[in-house]
């Protein structure tokens, strides 16, 4: 196969108050020993992509010329990106492809399906190790493995999270997501109480489809009530929190200790003596985090990252959930997707507007073939 001399890649670059959004012609790398070079054919936008694509921009200022698709920074929040500033960042946390050339020992991989994770994904080609991809079987198309890690490995990370931490049940709020839809999944086929947290009617049958048992709705004026009831009958003492801002934490802290109260009166004033975890990994609500006096003083509020979780349990337990991903990846791990787009359409505004809503049901592919 005949790999062109440059390809075509999206940048951001925030600059002066503004960001830009573009295609760059940069040269096509060649693979040295144990690299290969992959043919992108599909790279999905992930929520964890768009901080890097889009920082803090006003969209409502977004404009395209030439090209070139801009939107104005708010001067509140340029200290958010002032480190990035000047600098003009290739985006795209993973996808798949095959692989076009290879330097030597990795010859057996030419013309393997693969998926690929490390960044700058939304490019036509990616040079990477050849020990960080992931190889599909035959027939397994570049859409359908587009999505093997990003989302794949933090359900399971939350999973083996609870067990590492000596939790025996979770929450995960923001449910119905397409990671929320592989959690259920990976939960049942694995035994684990799951408690989802949905925002209205339609996320609930969603995952009740999928064979959910526990759906609460945070929309619901008995939720908390509802929650704590759930939580008293499943002991769940850790949650993955989506959201970020905004009460819902708290909430959860406080109806976990109230389902351990109710279970085991506590003797002191200082509520129950039992940890209870929320890790807030995403922020689809921007506000700051709020939290009620009413969660005992067991408790803990942190962040999670696939990255330091993948490093905390060493390559041969990473090892171990990349292959039941390629393993799964039609099924437990499958991803739809309602638009396939070409790098070009990736940066239109109107586009633009479609993806960064991260609306559920919604997961936009990027096809730089097109």
């Amino acid at each position: 196969m005949t790999v062109p001399a440059t390809m075509r890649e999206l940048r951001s670059l925030i600059a002066d108050g503004k960001l830009e959004l573009s295609l760059q012609d940069v040269a096509v790398p060649t693979p040295g020993p144990g690299e290969v070079l992959v043919r992108i054919e599909a790279a999905p936008i992930n929520p964890s992509d768009q901080p890097l694509l889009l920082g803090p921009a006003d969209l409502s200022t977004l404009a395209s010329s030439g090209g070139v698709t801009t939107a104005a920074i708010p001067e509140a929040m340029a200290g958010m990106v002032a480190a990035r500033n000047g600098a003009s960042l290739p985006a795209g946390n993973e996808g798949a492809g095959v692989v076009v050339a290879a330097g030597d020992g990795a010859e057996h991989l030419i013309g393997k399906t693969v998926g690929v994770l490390g960044g700058a994904m939304y490019t036509q080609y990616r040079k990477v190790p050849a020990a960080s991809v992931l190889p599909y079987a035959d027939g397994v198309t570049p859409a359908q493995g587009a999505s093997a890690f990003v989302n794949p490995l933090t359900a399971l990370g939350m999973v083996e999270t609870m067990k590492l931490e000596g939790h025996t049940a979770l929450v995960h709020t923001a449910a119905a997501s397409n990671l929320g839809q592989m959690l259920n999944k990976v939960c049942i086929a694995d035994g684990v109480t799951l408690v989802n947290i949905v925002r209205n009617d339609e996320q609930a049958k969603i995952l009740t489809d999928i064979g959910a048992k526990y759906v609460v709705d945070s929309s619901k004026s008995d939720f908390r009530a509802h929650l704590a009831d759930v939580l008293f009958e499943t002991g769940a003492t850790i949650a993955f929190d989506a959201v970020g801002g905004g009460p819902l934490a708290g909430h959860i802290l406080g109806a976990m200790e109230a389902a351990l109260v109710r279970k085991t009166p506590p003797t002191g004033g200082y509520g129950s003596p039992v940890h209870k975890q929320v890790y807030i990994y995403g922020r689809l609500d921007l506000s700051p985090t709020t939290l009620a006096p009413n969660m005992g003083f067991a408790w803990g509020v942190g962040g999670f990252l696939l990255t330091p979780f993948l490093m905390k349990i060493g390559q041969e337990g990473v090892q171990k959930l990349r292959q039941r991903v390629a393993d799964e990846i039609l099924t437990t791990f499958a991803s739809s997707y309602t638009s396939e787009i070409s790098l070009a359409q990736a940066i239109e505004p109107d586009t633009i507007r479609g993806w960064q809503r991260k609306a559920t049901g919604e997961k936009y592919l990027i096809n730089p073939t097109l």
